[in-house]
């Protein structure tokens, strides 16, 4: 596979994080004054654990769930069909409320914060971004290892019981030496302790960059001169970044930093787009259940924030055209559809919602009507119904031309 990513510190990111893995956990005395080899034998090894742990359905329930189950490879450890939600539990018949977003590209993700201030320089107390960053859809969790943790004891996906009964299958699938050698030989003396450990082996093996941040699509090769995009492609890209039209690049940010970090296509922000319900979510049935992402069901802690209700994270666009489910509630299962979602959503509001009894358009069906100001109305949202839209068709063929572009594995 190409690279097209020179910085030696990207490339050695990985190693020295998971050495910082292993420093933080709890570890006998003999493990201190290693040397640098060594710490980096011991990265290695952690991250070849924590990848095959990824691919092991004894970890679930089941025994019939493993991480790739829903985090494909084939699909840039997304989601490999086209179901809205994923099915787990114990009997492999439980669905959860959203959809499986992807694993790729997730390093560069700052922690959680409501108010943003960030720039190319130094941070800006001037521009506030709002809230930023977190993993999962609604931003609640900072980190790999606290990531892992849910799926692992979610009812809907890996469904165990406790973090006692990880720490079992994992023993019984024959990790336990291995996560011994690694963390002391005591570790087991504390389930709490152990557990951590496996969350610890699965960010590391989800903070490696040949498998999770190759930088090797098309449009990388492009920023590094080794290709040339077509003229839909190139003609996509104009229209994506051009704030009149796709305005695709306020969000997905499609430059290099001024430091030469490659664009993440996310700037990491959560946002409201008033997405259709979808009725194939099984909770969608109560008619009183809503997802508001930001301020609840799942998250917590920000609960009493009405403005921040409906907010769901940017996510990046890097693969985003090997994705059959799109959006937080998986909507659509269709790239150009989601585009076309975008400059028709306000133009055209009749093509996505559905009608009331009086024939009016229930336009943001799936959030209570007292939020709806917090719907975003920027370009290429916005306009009166029976307006032209943003983009024509031709122009979202272009469009969607360019996001094909940005597919790891060009050249291979």
């Amino acid at each position: 596979m190409a690279h097209w990513v020179t910085r030696i510190s990207w490339t050695l990111m990985p190693a020295a994080c998971a050495g910082w893995l292993l420093a933080a956990a709890p570890a006998p005395a003999e493990q201190a004054g290693l040397s640098r080899a060594e710490v980096y034998r011991r990265a290695a090894a952690l991250t070849d654990l924590g990848r095959r742990m990824f691919f092991d359905t004894r970890l679930s329930a089941s025994g019939r769930l493993s991480c790739a189950s829903c985090h494909d490879p084939a699909f840039a450890y997304g989601p490999p069909n086209g179901r809205a939600v994923q099915l787990g539990g114990e009997d492999m018949r439980q669905s959860g409320p959203r959809a499986v977003p992807g694993l790729k590209y997730l390093r560069a993700t700052p922690q959680f914060q409501e108010h943003y201030h960030d720039s190319d320089e130094e941070a800006d107390e001037s521009v506030d971004n709002g809230p930023t960053g977190g993993l999962t859809w609604d931003g609640r969790v900072d980190s790999g290892h606290a990531q892992a943790r849910l799926p692992l004891l979610s009812p809907a996906e890996m469904a165990n019981a406790s973090v006692a009964a990880v720490v079992e299958r994992a023993r019984a699938a024959g990790y336990d030496a291995e996560l011994r050698r690694l963390f002391g030989e005591t570790l087991f003396d504390d389930a709490d302790r152990a557990f951590d450990a496996i969350t610890m082996a699965f960010e590391s093996f989800e903070q490696d960059v040949a498998t999770f941040e190759p930088y090797s699509s098309k449009y990388d090769a492009v920023l590094a001169g080794k290709a040339t995009l077509t003229e839909a492609e190139a003609h996509g890209l104009a229209l994506f970044n051009d704030p009149a039209k796709g305005n695709c690049a306020s969000c997905h940010i499609s430059e290099r930093a001024k430091d030469g970090t490659p664009p993440q296509f996310t700037d990491h922000g959560l946002i409201a787009l008033g997405v259709p319900r979808n009725p194939e979510i099984p909770a969608n049935a109560d008619p009183g259940y809503h997802d508001l992402g930001l301020c609840g069901p799942m998250r917590t802690d920000l609960q009493d924030r009405p403005e921040y209700c409906g907010l769901f994270k940017t996510p990046t666009l890097r693969n985003v055209a090997l994705r059959t489910t799109f959006f937080h509630n998986g909507a659509f299962h269709d790239l150009r559809e989601v585009v076309r979602f975008y400059v028709q959503r306000d133009t055209n509001p009749e093509k996505w919602y559905p009608r009331a009894a009086d024939g009016s358009v229930r336009k943001f069906d799936d959030l209570p009507a007292q939020y709806h100001e917090n719907v975003n109305m920027e370009p290429p949202f916005g306009g009166q119904p029976g307006d032209e839209p943003a983009l024509t068709d031709s122009e979202i063929t272009d469009l969607v031309a360019f996001l094909r572009t940005l597919t790891d594995g060009y050249g291979t």
